[in-house]
């Protein structure tokens, strides 16, 4: 009988130091991967997340830039991490591309990650090195036109949004342009400025400011509605490509099956920054907002990644792209 009383005991005290654990976090510092170089859109976002975050639980979060492969890199160290909420992630739409650009993709975008929620969905602007010659939007569509694959566009990498939204430019245009992959729009938008190709697409996180001081031509925005921090800017829906929308999201994730504890701590911190007065108006200077608080939910998330992957799969099939 006692032999039968310490074995259940044996058997419960993993479930216990788990269940003490999650009580107790965090109780050390947080580590954040964002899966792309830093200076980036998804780095500034994350990093404004982080801070705030970090005043709610209490502890540090700490940034690590793991770019390479599309952000599979960082998301499968992410994958592979132990459930404990001491890794987490934030990413964007390069999640939901990544199951149509990898056939070997070392993780399920879905089931191999516990979802936190949406921080924001960021507008996108097509921009180009100072020098090019096209003034306006309809300049710059027909010099496009014209010179088909001698037009050479920066990107973060097959399947990141800056490349989904060259891809949809190719498709309205009827154009193939020559693509140039980055580790991420931060070390892209330096080759930019030094006017080593063309074009980008870019999330206003990462071109407001280097259209505001000049370094950089903007001609649009790439959503149907104009963006405040960037008033000059018309919309491509409304300059010569009608239906014409593109834009960003970023969300937080964590290895799969973290306590329920844990995940309550983390997306309460989550929610809390999205209010968070310095967080709300440093995305307005970027021209963009938080999401709505019942978007920042596991639930909600899940849903809207699933949706998110049956969108995009579509158009990188028909273009027949592939991740490197």
């Amino acid at each position: 009988m006692q032999r039968r009383h310490l074995l259940a005991l044996a058997a419960l005290m993993p479930f216990a130091v788990a269940t003490a654990e999650a009580q107790n976090y965090p109780a050390k510092p947080i580590t954040l991967i964002v899966p792309a170089a830093a200076g980036g859109p998804t780095d500034t976002v994350a990093r404004l997340v982080a801070e705030s975050m970090s005043r709610t639980l209490g502890t540090n979060v700490i940034v690590e830039n793991i770019g390479g492969a599309g952000g599979t890199i960082g998301m499968a160290r992410v994958s592979k991490a132990p459930a404990d909420g001491y890794t987490i992630a934030v990413w964007h739409v390069a999640q939901a591309t990544a199951p149509a650009l990898y056939d070997n993709l070392p993780y399920h975008v879905i089931n191999d990650f516990d979802q936190i929620g949406r921080i924001t969905d960021v507008p996108m602007t097509l921009v180009a090195k100072k020098d090019l010659p096209a003034k306006t939007v309809p300049e710059i569509i027909a010099w496009m036109k014209q010179n088909g694959t001698k037009v050479s566009y920066g990107h973060a990498g097959i399947g990141s949004a800056s490349h989904l939204c060259a891809l949809k430019l190719d498709k309205e245009l009827g154009i193939k342009m020559t693509g140039v992959a980055y580790r991420g729009t931060g070390p892209a938008m330096n080759d930019l400025l030094g006017g080593q190709f063309d074009i980008m697409c870019d999330q206003t996180t990462n071109t407001t400011n280097q259209i505001k001081d000049g370094k950089i031509k903007g001609y649009a925005v790439t959503i149907k509605q104009k963006v405040s921090s960037l008033p000059d800017l018309p919309t491509l829906d409304q300059s010569g490509l009608p239906g014409f929308e593109a834009s960003a999201w970023h969300a937080v994730y964590a290895p799969k099956g973290l306590p329920k504890d844990v995940t309550d701590k983390l997306v309460a911190a989550l929610q809390a920054s999205l209010k968070d007065p310095k967080v709300v108006e440093r995305f307005a200077s970027l021209g963009t907002d938080p999401v709505a608080q019942d978007q920042a939910t596991p639930a909600a998330h899940k849903a809207y990644l699933t949706e998110e992957v049956e969108r995009w799969t579509a158009l990188l099939k028909a273009a027949g792209a592939k991740g490197n």
